[in-house]
This record gives C-alpha cells, sequence and structure tokens, in this order.
C-alpha cells in the first residue's frame, strides 16, 4: 500500500491533535529512549520529541515517502524505513508511540505484548488507533466498493484490524502494571463540504482502494464516493462540514 506524505499532511493540525492529547497522558516527566512508531511525516514524531526534550527520540515508518518527509522536517532525529510488525531491536524505550499506526498490521493478540515487552522498568505504550470503521463514512466507503463495476478489482483490499477497549485491556493486563483506555469523537470542522471529506481520507481509508484501481476507475470511485459522502454529511451554511471522527487511545505502563 502506498502512502502520500502531501496527502497526510493536508490536515495536520486536525490529524496531530489527538497524538498530542495522546502523549499529554504518558504519567512520566523524563524518558531516556523514546521511539515513534509508524511515524508518518514527522508530526507524530515532534509532538513526543517536544514532550521529552532530554530523550534520545527516533521513528520508523515502513514508507519511503513517509520517511523522507520526516527527515526533513525533523533532521535531528534519526528516522528508519521499517516494518513494526519485525521491528525487534536489542534495546528497550522508557516510550514506545504508535499514533494511528497499528490498525494496519495484522494480529494484534501477538503485536501490542510484545510491544509491551520492549518497555524500560517504568515505561509506557502510548497507542492512538482511529476507531470509525462504523461511522458513515467507512460505511459508505464499503459500499461503494461493493456495488461498483471495480468490487472484483478491490474485493482484497486491506483492511484495518480493530478491537473493543476491552479487549485490548484484557491483552494488556496480563503484560503491564497498569493500562488506561478511553475513546474521544473529535469534530474536525473541513472546508469545502463532501469534497474535503474525500481529501481527508484520500490519506489513509481510501488508500487500499485506490492502489487497486487505474486512473480512471478511480476518478470514477471517488465521484461516486462523494455523492454519497455529501448525504451523509450535509454542509453548514458556510460550506464547513463537521467529521465525527471516534478513536481509541491506550497508555499501558511497563510490568517491570
Amino acid at each position: 500500500m502506498t502512502w502520500s506524505a502531501k496527502q497526510y499532511t493536508t490536515f495536520e493540525n486536525e490529524r496531530t491533535r489527538p497524538v498530542r492529547d495522546l502523549v499529554a497522558a504518558l504519567p512520566m516527566h523524563e524518558a531516556r529512549l523514546a521511539i515513534d512508531l509508524g511515524c508518518g511525516p514527522g508530526n507524530s514524531t515532534e509532538v513526543l520529541a517536544q514532550r521529552f526534550p532530554g530523550a534520545a527520540v527516533s521513528g520508523v515508518d515502513s514508507s519511503a515517502d513517509m520517511i523522507a518527509a520526516a527527515r526533513k522536517r525533523l533532521p535531528g532525529i534519526s528516522f528508519e524505513q521499517a516494518d513494526i510488525q519485525t521491528w525487534d531491536p536489542p534495546e528497550k524505550f522508557d516510550v514506545i508511540l504508535a499514533n494511528a499506526s497499528l490498525q494496519w498490521l495484522p494480529d494484534h493478540a501477538a503485536l501490542y505484548p510484545r510491544l509491551a515487552g520492549k518497555l524500560a522498568p517504568g515505561g509506557s505504550l502510548a497507542v492512538q488507533t482511529p476507531d470509525n470503521l462504523e461511522e458513515p463514512a467507512h460505511r459508505l466507503l464499503r459500499e461503494v466498493a461493493a456495488a461498483g463495476p471495480w468490487a472484483g478489482k478491490v474485493a482484497g483490499a486491506r483492511h484495518p484490524e480493530r478491537h473493543s477497549a476491552a479487549w485490548y485491556y484484557e491483552l494488556l493486563k496480563p503484560h503491564c502494571a497498569r493500562v488506561d483506555v478511553w475513546r474521544t469523537t473529535y469534530y474536525h470542522p473541513l472546508a469545502g463540504g463532501a469534497a474535503a471529506v474525500v481529501e481527508w481520507f484520500k490519506g489513509s481509508a481510501l488508500r487500499p482502494y485506490l492502489d487497486l484501481l487505474d486512473d480512471a476507475e478511480q476518478a470514477a470511485f471517488l465521484e461516486r464516493y462523494e455523492a454519497a459522502v455529501a448525504q451523509a454529511y450535509p454542509a453548514l451554511p458556510d460550506g464547513t462540514v463537521l467529521l465525527p471522527f471516534p478513536r481509541l487511545f491506550i497508555v499501558a505502563g511497563s510490568l517491570y
């Protein structure tokens, strides 16, 4: 799946707000080693570095485009192109941050405890994942994908893995000294009506579908999706759409 740093940062302020809230909830005052898994263009890494100015902060992402953007943004921080699924450095970390990245990886039952096992004593695993698969924007996306002439081509599109707050709490509790889980719905004001909602999801949820289509199919797919979105998200009189966006947060502390 291809990722575009430019597309992702179109709504940078809105996408960065949740990671600010997540990092602010970390209980420790200092950190020695901190890492951002799925760092994207570096906006979340910047928040992490500002929170712990004395820490050696690094970032990992599977996208070369994202890593290039992150290095340009934060030249003093080390960024590595790597797969989180196989990430296994020898050192332990005081903070492991994963902002809107782990949902794209499989087998959370193994992944989350493995990440918790990479924490240093007193360290924290901080995770934020979108929790919006049942929101109209996602339901309409699945309907458009299944109903169009492209249905066969996109049938194998990669879908995010998501579970309930209780599921993650039960999963992590045996591996962590404390687990704090909460859910927040953000209402992002997007200027430009339904077209702005489509632009937002072109940086995330639409990627697995669009990657499987040619240019003409992409245009037709997006046109049909935008028409459906316009019905589900009517614009306010000034043309702004309030996009509800639920997100799940986890801060889990090391067991030892």
